[in-house]
């Protein structure tokens, strides 16, 4: 089997490389990720003139790309270079919308494929633990229209975003699968309230507040209470463009460990040259390896027609990923020794990124229970 990227995303992969080594240097990176907004609106915009969101969606959508391994290429890059810039959501609710959306919702796509419009996944909410299915925030009827009533969590980017996918109850128990609706939010809507604080990896995050929050008819998206699989799409290309993030990260890390053995001298020597350190090293570059696997797993199989071997390709994928990611952390900051900890080395920022990335979308037991869970289901279609 050919693993080799296209011509395209190869050229796509090297020019934005070039273009985060060139305008996203550590320095200004970490100036971004402190700063008031959390990103940069700028850099926002000429990753959308690079091309780099319309790879993220098919030419249906207005983009040119939209498969598994055009998102991988894209994140990847991000992750080597320790990006903040929304465009997870941007794919997030990008897929739900051209999964889900009317006509005249599909008109907000070119919006964001442009940058104009920053949009953001509001689903997870306070006590969930990654369950997708518990909802607790409500939506009822108002005439033709929707009140919503509750609370989102741990928004990335949320204080700067124009548009909410949100996430909404509008029957059934607070953990049924049915029932779940989905909403696009304007930002300024009222009664909608957005409290920002610093995340712990750079970047912000946001609390939404729906206080009686009034929508139209056309704020659904899709049809009432099916909303599960269009959020299970969603939350799919999220879970495979963290796993690339993480694996770029990975590379950095692994980059910058084995540049640190070749330079660094103790007593004299080397400390590349200590056979205990190679054989860690060996070690940590076969994990990477494995995590690389798992992604091109999981981004031949995300466009696949078959359900549990997709849901099970992306799970397996986090949880390599959360597994090894906190692996490479731990051993290229140990590596490194005390220089490893301090915070002017982009080392240990990368180190929190990858600890950060197995608590978004869910975390490694979370993804292997989901496994587990899926291999038995499909034991049971194939025993019917």
């Amino acid at each position: 089997m050919n693993f080799e990227h296209t011509e395209d995303r190869r050229m796509l992969a090297d020019s934005l490389n070039r273009f985060i080594s060139e305008q996203y240097a550590f320095d200004a990176r970490d100036r971004i990720a402190k700063s008031q907004h959390g990103f940069s609106k700028e850099i926002f915009q000429q990753f959308a003139e690079l091309g780099v969101i319309g790879a993220l969606f098919g030419e249906a959508d207005g983009g040119f790309g939209g498969g598994g391994f055009d998102i991988a290429v894209v994140f990847e890059a991000l992750g080597r270079g320790l990006v903040v810039e929304p465009l997870l959501g941007a794919v997030m609710v990008g897929e739900a919308i051209s999964a889900a959306g009317s006509d005249a919702q599909k008109e907000k796509l070119g919006d964001i494929i442009n940058g104009v419009t920053v949009a953001a996944f509001a689903h997870d909410e306070a006590d969930t633990h990654y369950e997708r299915t518990r909802v607790q925030t409500r939506a009822e009827r108002n005439g033709d229209g929707w009140v919503l009533h509750g609370a989102k969590a741990v928004v990335p980017q949320g204080e700067q975003a124009d548009l909410f996918l949100v996430s909404a109850r509008t029957s059934g128990a607070v953990d049924d699968e049915a029932g779940i609706s989905l909403f696009l939010v304007p930002a300024k809507t009222a009664g909608l309230t957005v409290r920002g604080c610093p995340s712990i990896d750079g970047g912000r995050v946001a609390e939404l507040a729906f206080d009686g929050v009034k929508l139209g008819a056309d704020a659904l998206l899709g049809a009432e209470g099916q909303g599960h699989a269009t959020l299970e799409r969603a939350i799919g290309r999220g879970v495979l463009a963290l796993c690339a993030e993480a694996l770029g990260a990975m590379e950095a890390a692994k980059t910058a460990t084995l540049e640190y053995l070749r330079t660094r001298k103790q007593f004299g020597i080397l400390i590349g040259s200590f056979q205990a350190l190679q054989h860690r090293m060996a070690d940590l570059l076969l994990e990477i390896e494995q995590a690389r696997s798992a992604v091109i797993n999981a981004a031949a199989a995300i466009d696949g027609t078959d359900r549990v071997a997709r849901e099970r390709a992306l799970s397996a994928a986090k949880f390599s990923i959360g597994r090894i990611g906190a692996l490479v952390a731990e051993e290229s900051i140990q590596m490194h020794g005390g220089i490893g900890m301090t915070w002017e080395l982009p080392l240990p920022h990368y180190a929190k990124r990858l600890v950060m990335i197995d608590h978004q979308l869910g975390d490694e037991d979370h993804h292997l229970q989901r496994y587990i869970a899926l291999g038995k289901e499909s034991g049971k279609e194939l025993a019917a």
